[in-house]
C-alpha cells in the first residue's frame, strides 16, 4: 500500500489544512516511509508474543480513596484575594 498525492490532498481537506505544494510532496514521502516501515514490521513472526496493554506489569497503582481530615474553611480561604461567606470570590464568566 502506498500513499499518493491525492490521498494527502484528501486528508488535508478533511482536516481543513491548507498545504503548499512542498508540504504535499513532503507528507507523501513521509507517509510512504511510515507505511514501508509498518510493512517491514508485519513481516515479523509475533505468534509467540502475548498482547500487551502496558509495557510494565503493573496492576492498580492508585491509592485507596479514603476520607481524611479536611482543613478548616477559614484556613483555606485565608490567603484568597477576595472571599464571600467562606468561599472564593471570582469574576463572573458568563
Amino acid at each position: 500500500m502506498s500513499v499518493e498525492r491525492k490521498d494527502v490532498e484528501h486528508v488535508a481537506l478533511l482536516a481543513r489544512l491548507a498545504l503548499t505544494e512542498e508540504e504535499i510532496a513532503m507528507y507523501t514521502t513521509e507517509l510512504n516511509a511510515v507505511l514501508s516501515f509498518m510493512e517491514k514490521l508485519n513481516e515479523l513472526d509475533t505468534s509467540q508474543v502475548s498482547p500487551t496493554t502496558h509495557v510494565l506489569d503493573l496492576q492498580n497503582v492508585f491509592r485507596e480513596d479514603e476520607v481524611g481530615q479536611s482543613m478548616a474553611v477559614d484556613d483555606v480561604v485565608a490567603n484568597a484575594p477576595e472571599k464571600t461567606d467562606g468561599q472564593f470570590k471570582v469574576p463572573r464568566i458568563l
